[in-house]
């Protein structure tokens, strides 16, 4: 038995079929499918360039440094705070689309300003992370010299320690690293920090626009959940970039 269906037959308008979700939220996880797929490349290409070198450095040397600390030796600190504040901001980006539920205007305000300093305190730190290890000094035997030189996307510092070869400051000299370290760190990290950057001012856009009482005019919070769709989304693609550069 064949059914007629009429010619022009719209099968979804817009509303609720079929998949019970928005336009505008479907929408928003069509666009973080996409962006998977890029970060997913990143991270691909970053894991076979990694095993196809003898040598890499370690995570546990790189990144040990914690602002104001000195010289101490504190491996993974600092990352390991980075990611705490980022996950918090995810917890407070949970309260205000929750409160966004309710047409609570100020719990929404309040929850927005905290995820947006949350993601500022993560871009500093980022910020920070970066300026330590462009301008450090390390001692690197480069053409038989001893020179004192940063990690740029060019150059890598954290090659193999020479063994008996102190500098004049009795620390270790090391070779120069694998060059596609410094590309792919600087490259994926700042790729993602972009990205919290534009949530960021998503958040304060959202902030605004609560305030000024656009989403109680419209009758529904929905912006604030599609925001904190990529808020988590960024959060979860850190997880990864976290395991592969600074735990593997």
């Amino acid at each position: 038995m064949s059914t007629h269906v009429p010619a022009g037959y719209k099968w979804w308008t817009g509303g609720k079929s079929p998949f019970n979700v928005s336009y505008g939220k479907l929408m928003m996880w069509v666009f973080l499918l996409s962006d998977t797929f890029t970060f997913g490349a990143l991270l691909i290409s970053y894991g076979t360039i990694r095993v196809s070198h003898n040598y890499w450095p370690d995570p546990n040397h790189v990144f040990n440094a914690f602002p104001l600390m000195g010289h101490a030796n504190l491996p993974l600190a600092f990352v390991s705070l980075m990611t705490f504040i980022l996950i918090m901001s995810s917890v407070t980006m949970v309260l205000a689309v929750h409160e966004g539920h309710k047409r609570n205007r100020a719990g929404v305000e309040k929850w927005l300003l905290w995820t947006i300093l949350g993601g500022s305190l993560f871009l500093s730190c980022q910020a920070w992370e970066w300026t330590h290890m462009i301008t450090g000094s390390h001692s690197v035997l480069i053409d038989g010299k001893i020179q004192e030189i940063g990690s740029t996307i060019t150059r890598n510092p954290y090659g193999a320690v020479v063994p008996g070869l102190l500098d004049s400051h009795g620390h270790a000299v090391t070779t120069p690293g694998p060059v596609g370290f410094g590309g792919f760190f600087f490259g994926i990290t700042g790729f993602h920090g972009f990205h919290v950057f534009s949530g960021v001012c998503l958040l304060a856009l959202a902030y605004f626009w609560t305030r000024g009482g656009r989403f109680d005019r419209l009758g529904h919070y929905e912006m604030i959940e599609k925001i904190g769709l990529y808020w988590h989304f960024v959060d979860l693609v850190w997880v990864f970039v976290f395991l592969c550069f600074y735990l593997i």
